[in-house]
């Protein structure tokens, strides 16, 4: 190895050199406290529903399996564009506020409990290294804590305010519209079936997301274009791969009249069997991957921002800790 140079001077070795946009985070010591991970992934939460929400307006209206005939459209932009022109500016961002209101608590519990038990799970299984089971695992168990959070909010206000002709006026309207006919149930009916979808996307999202920083970082830096890469690519892995599962559980959130009268379903529709039944009866196999581009489409932007903002935050505030100390 090559010897030591020549000393630096005073005021050169007492400044600290500039961090690198390679600045390992994980190896910083102590790591990233809880608050971090908390705070980081309610911030990433905030920002991925809100810049993705148009996006996810007109996804829940592709799912629809009885559309009407004036929202019925061929790509996302056109439906954006149609929504736009024929419903008003505003009306693709309908609901937005009930869902920031319940991304910030439940993504801070679902990155805060990912990166604690990936941890531990990973010293278990292969002894502080990168374990895709121990991945799969913690991605899963975070999804219980973040769809009991947002299951409410996101997957029975927000996709009712959506639906083309919505009978609401606002969100608390709908609130207590479901309420008083449907009962307090109403707003976890579709919890079960949220998590036999959310389990298996996050498990294929987490563990393509780590591998793809395998592939891309694998000195685990803080590299931006490697978390928004990573992101985007585990995001449309998992939403095409889930896609069936979604249609299924939009068409239970949703409860959309037309559909159901069409196949002589009285009441109220429940459970994941009944709803998959139902999607083949009203469109067949296709029918399972009615809006799979605009799922792809919102996944893959929203999965990378979510990422690139979490990581970005993870290690800026984990640093200025540091700095502090």
């Amino acid at each position: 190895p090559p010897g030591p140079g020549p000393p630096l001077p005073a005021a050169a070795a007492a400044t600290p050199a500039p961090p690198m946009e390679g600045d390992d985070y994980e190896s910083l010591p102590g790591g990233a406290s809880l608050g971090t991970h908390m705070l980081a992934g309610a911030v990433a939460g905030i920002m991925e529903h809100t810049v993705m929400y148009p996006v996810d307006s007109v996804k829940t209206r592709m799912q629809s399996l009885q559309p009407d005939p004036k929202a019925q459209y061929r790509s996302v932009y056109e439906a954006l564009k149609k929504i736009v022109l024929t419903e008003g500016f505003w009306r693709p961002l309908r609901g937005i506020n009930v869902t920031v209101l319940g991304a910030g608590p439940a993504h801070a519990l679902y990155f805060a409990c990912y990166e604690r038990m990936k941890k531990s799970l990973s010293e278990t299984i292969q002894h502080g290294g990168n374990s895709h089971l121990a991945n799969g695992i913690a991605g899963s168990v975070a999804t219980l804590l973040h769809d009991a959070v947002m299951n409410p909010a996101e997957a029975v206000v927000k996709q009712r305010m959506q639906m083309f002709n919505s009978p609401y006026k606002s969100v608390l309207s709908c609130v207590r519209t479901v309420h008083r006919t449907e009962g307090f149930g109403a707003f976890y009916r579709s919890y079960t079936t949220q998590l036999t979808m959310n389990v298996p996307f996050q498990a294929i999202h987490f563990i393509t997301y780590e591998f793809m920083q395998e592939q891309l970082n694998p000195r685990r830096q803080y590299n931006p274009r490697s978390h928004i890469v990573s992101g985007a690519v585990a995001g449309a892995v998992a939403a095409a791969a889930t896609t069936p599962l979604d249609v299924c559980k939009t068409l239970l959130n949703t409860q959309e009249n037309r559909a159901l009268s069409s196949v002589n379903i009285s009441g109220h529709l429940s459970g994941m069997v009944n709803a998959f039944r139902t999607v083949y009866q009203l469109g067949g196999v296709r029918g399972y991957f009615r809006g799979v581009q605009a799922r792809v489409i919102y996944q893959m932007p929203s999965t990378a921002i979510a990422w690139s903002v979490y990581e970005f935050f993870k290690y800026f505030l984990t640093k200025h800790k540091l700095e502090k100390r």
